[in-house]
Order: structure tokens, then C-alpha cells, then sequence
């Protein structure tokens, strides 16, 4: 297992995220505990000794299942990351009966890692309100020694990432990013990486396959990539793509078999990044790979000025991407949660006005309209 320095202690380079145990008949709130209990030991006896769990994860069960699992183990044998639960609203004013029914859950008197989970548009002015007193009381238990290292994860775009630092960066010690060869541009993965550089903060790394997106590559994508690597998986390439990247310090991978498992220690016995020329062929492949998805939005503007309900054009349609790309998911309903409902695709009236001047040709009112009809919003 590779380590890495973080202040002082070491961390396996490769940590367990605990957000896709393995479950019984599908369902996600049913975790397998012998399995997920077999797999700690797995990973234990493979050098891993950083756990993430979070208070969402598996309806709420996955902090009671990581608890007794690793609760046969010396509290020094491991780390322990769990997470404020701010990407439902509700919970804003309860982060001390949050806080303290974690613990319980986890049967540990203190987490070594501790974040504001999921900081994003929808959450981003509660999280930095003051009347909710979350920063307080989590800075007060870091001082009490309940929490050892503070930090955040974010799924938010650049400005809300610039908006949360301004506000905070100087207390956190970490920050946890969804960052993968494919949302180092499709994000603006480069450019989070670099602004938390300028804060000296490193880069815990989660969705590293994209949701397993990454571990299952057409022929035609893993072809460029075995040639120049004949023995690397694909999840493998993901991996050292980011262990190419200056400032990773963890790396989460939620596996959900032991399979899973065993594949991911055998390749963090070795640190191989990337050279030049395979940093090309690989963002070569990641370019492939949303094109044949994503509208070629180069967010000129063009559009913005023409339309007469003053939508975000080039911000809708990186919204609608990134949907159209996962197939689904939470991001970008979460981000048009917090937009007014006449700043959504919805409010698109399908004029054209938008097309007439786009310099792409793009079909932008269809989009909308597709766009609304997945979100139905």
C-alpha cells in the first residue's frame, strides 16, 4: 500500500468509501454486513486505514454498519471520516444532535475527520449563515478534540468552491472533490484543484470512476490507453491519472464487492503516474467520451443578450451536459434547485431568438425543453 504524508500522519493512498456496500436483494438501505464486515477486514489487511462514511449513506445505515465493523479493530489501527449532512436543508439547525448521535452510530468518541458534506448552490448560503451556527459548533468540538482535522466536500461549481474558501478556507485542513479524468474539464475540475492550491488545502478525491462509468470503457476507448499501458485495467488508468494530479491526498473508492476490492489494493501497491503522452491519449479519450453526449457550448454569451427572459443559456447547458452525461443523477437538479423557477429550462418560451445567434448552430430550445421534461422543472 502507498502512504502519503497529511500534517502528521499517514494515510493509505487509497481510502474506503462507504457509500456502495454491498446490499441484500438491490436494496440500498439493506447493507450485507458480513459481506461489508469481510471486506473491512480485507482492506485492513491490505494497508487501508481511512474510512468515509457519511450520515445519508444507505438510508442512515452506513455509519451503524462501518461502526461495528470496525469496532473490533484499536481505534489508532484506523481513521474515521464522517460528514455534516447539509445537502438537506432541514438539517441546518440540528447540527448538535447530528453531531453527537454520529458518534453513537459509529461507536467512536471522536471522528479523525470531519466535513461540511456536499457544499453546492443549493446549500451554500445556509452553510454560511450564522444563525445556524454550524462553523461554531464544529470549530468548538475540533477544539474539544472530537474532531481532529475539519474539512469539506464539494460538489458545487467554481464560484460556490470561491465563495465557501473566502469564507472559511483558512480552518479547513481538507477538501474532498468529485475528480476524475473526465471532470477535469467536463467540471472545472483543473481549475478547483488549483484555486485550493492557492489555499494550501489538499485534494481528497471522491467519484474517482465516475460512478463505475470509468471501470467499464468501450473497446474503442480502451484501445489507445492498452497500447501504451498493455497491463492496465481501465479502473486502473482513473487512478493514475489522478495520482498524476499535485496536491492528491486520498483517493475514496466505493466498492461494493470485494472483487472491487482486491483490484484496487493490487494497483496502490505502486504509484505509476501518468507521462506526458499519456495524459494526451487519455484526455484524448475523455473528450470522446462527452461528445457523443454533450452540446459543444463554448458559453460565448451570444445567446444571453437575445433571450427574452434572461436565462443563463451557457449555464443550463452545461447543467443539462452533465445530466445527459451521467444518465440521470443528483448534480444538476440539486443546482437548478437553487435557481429561481424563471431562471430554470422550463421558462425557455422556445422563441429561437437564442439560435439565431448561436455561432455553434446549437438546437437550444430543444434542449431546454428536454432538459425541463428530465427535471421536470
Amino acid at each position: 500500500m502507498i502512504y502519503k504524508k497529511f500534517q502528521d500522519l499517514e494515510l493509505s493512498a487509497l481510502g474506503m468509501g462507504c457509500m456502495r456496500l454491498p446490499v441484500m436483494d438491490g436494496d440500498d438501505a439493506r447493507v450485507d454486513e458480513a459481506a461489508a464486515a469481510a471486506m473491512v477486514d480485507e482492506a485492513m489487511a491490505g494497508g487501508v486505514n481511512y474510512y468515509d462514511t457519511a450520515w445519508g449513506y444507505h438510508s442512515g445505515n452506513s455509519e451503524l454498519v462501518m461502526g461495528k465493523a470496525l469496532s473490533k479493530y484499536p481505534r489508532d489501527r484506523f481513521y474515521l471520516a464522517d460528514k455534516f449532512p447539509g445537502y438537506d436543508l432541514s438539517n441546518m439547525p440540528k447540527v448538535r444532535e447530528i453531531f453527537e448521535e454520529q458518534l453513537k452510530k459509529c461507536r467512536v468518541d471522536y471522528f479523525d475527520f470531519y466535513l461540511f458534506h456536499n457544499v453546492c448552490e443549493m446549500n451554500i448560503d445556509a452553510y454560511l449563515d450564522p444563525k445556524y451556527g454550524i462553523f461554531d459548533y464544529l470549530m468548538e468540538q475540533k477544539r474539544n478534540g472530537r474532531i481532529r482535522h475539519l474539512g469539506f466536500s464539494c460538489h458545487g461549481n467554481l464560484p460556490v468552491l470561491r465563495r465557501f474558501l473566502e469564507a472559511y478556507g483558512e480552518h479547513m485542513e481538507f477538501c474532498q472533490l468529485q475528480l476524475n479524468y473526465v471532470d477535469w474539464t467536463f467540471q472545472n475540475d483543473k481549475e478547483k484543484v488549483e484555486l485550493l492550491a492557492q489555499y494550501h488545502i489538499p485534494v481528497w478525491v471522491m467519484e474517482p470512476l465516475r460512478g463505475g462509468r470509468l471501470a467499464r470503457l468501450s473497446d474503442g476507448e480502451a484501445a489507445p490507453l492498452k497500447e501504451l499501458r498493455p497491463h492496465e485495467t481501465a479502473p486502473a488508468w482513473a487512478f493514475r491519472f489522478l495520482q498524476t494530479v499535485p496536491g492528491v491526498t486520498m483517493i475514496l473508492s466505493g466498492m461494493s464487492s470485494m472483487e472491487q476490492l482486491k483490484e484496487n489494493l493490487a494497483t496502490f501497491q505502486t504509484e505509476a503516474p501518468l507521462s506526458d503522452g499519456e495524459m494526451a491519449a487519455l484526455m484524448e479519450v475523455a473528450r470522446g467520451m462527452v461528445s457523443r453526449t454533450a452540446l459543444p457550448c463554448t458559453a460565448c454569451h451570444y445567446c444571453v443578450s437575445h433571450c427574452p427572459k434572461g436565462l443563463d443559456i451557457p449555464g443550463l447547458l452545461a447543467l443539462y451536459n452533465e445530466h445527459v452525461f451521467t444518465g440521470g443523477g443528483f448534480l444538476a437538479p440539486m443546482a437548478l434547485s437553487a435557481l429561481p423557477e424563471d431562471k430554470r429550462p422550463g421558462a425557455c418560451i422556445g422563441c429561437r431568438s437564442c439560435e439565431k445567434v448561436c455561432p455553434q448552430q446549437l438546437k437550444i430550445s430543444q434542449a431546454m425543453a428536454d432538459f425541463a421534461a428530465k427535471v421536470k422543472g
